[in-house]
């Protein structure tokens, strides 16, 4: 907790997790391609694009951690995808191995796991389902950990955040909506925790909604302090029937053939069903 950099440094998230840092940490810097705002007497700026490796070589100079949240964060073409979020990722973490830069906490998305059933509950040690290009990209990310890990001695806490915004803003929200200083917890956690090698958690606040089931966030010591309940502020929602079945939601719906296939833990049909 000394000087950590912070990827995609100009964004929401990393404005909500400053106002926590500032007080704990002796040096920020916010990397972006776009300047952030309201510099405190212990952050700087450095203007660099994830798809050039060398401007993350220079950014992570010197830095004992980064928290890695910059990309693309909704789903575009492939083609836009490859070098922030791909090429990205990969140059942080060569970036890091190179400065000796030992700690990462990675942005990742419950939409690793959105073509999972609303009605089943998942934990961190099932296989990914993707609802995205976008999510395929988290699921590259979360890989590249363990393989910086294994090469390089780099930790990670991957987090695969749920609903980040002000307030969880309809039922599907409410299901995996995570308050600011709940994330700072978790991501304080991935910062120091000593037993963390490249460990994958889900991002949310306490609810009541059964789709996550965490065991190993908690034995790292996460304990959520908000209900989502208490903040719920619903909005008028409509979702198609692709969307309402998967906890992916509306990532679902794009190029979806509409026909809602189930399959099994070893990636079988489930009872040969299909629906449409």
């Amino acid at each position: 907790m000394k000087r950590i950099a912070i990827t995609g440094g100009a964004g929401n998230i990393a404005t909500q997790l400053r106002g926590f840092m500032r007080s704990e940490v002796e040096h920020i810097r916010l990397i972006d391609i776009r300047p952030a705002a309201d510099l405190a007497s212990n952050e700087s700026f450095f203007e660099g694009d994830l798809a050039d490796a060398g401007a993350m070589h220079a950014a992570l100079e010197g830095m004992d951690s980064v928290i890695h949240l910059g990309g693309l964060p909704r789903e575009f073409d492939i083609a836009h995808m490859i070098p922030t979020n791909i090429l990205g990722t990969y140059n942080v973490y060569e970036a890091a191995r190179a400065n000796g830069t030992n700690r990462v906490v990675f942005a990742s998305s419950n939409h690793a796991t959105g073509f999972y059933p609303r009605s089943q509950t998942i934990t961190p040690l099932d296989v990914p389902r993707p609802d995205t290009r976008y999510g395929l990209s988290k699921c590259w990310g979360e890989m590249v950990a363990g393989f910086y890990y294994d090469k390089a001695g780099i930790r990670t806490l991957s987090i695969r955040i749920g609903n980040a915004g002000p307030y969880p803003n309809s039922e599907r929200a409410a299901a995996i909506w995570i308050s600011p200083r709940d994330l700072y917890q978790l991501v304080r956690i991935g910062l120091t925790h000593p037993d963390i090698a490249a460990a994958v958690v889900y991002g949310m606040s306490k609810n009541d909604a059964g789709w996550w089931k965490d065991e190993l966030a908690e034995r790292l010591g996460y304990r959520p302090q908000d209900f989502t309940r208490d903040h719920l502020k619903l909005e008028p929602v409509e979702e198609s029937p692709v969307a309402s079945f998967f906890q992916g939601g509306g990532f679902c719906d794009p190029e979806h053939d509409g026909t809602i296939r189930l399959r099994d833990e070893n990636g079988l049909v489930l009872s040969g069903e299909a629906t449409r």
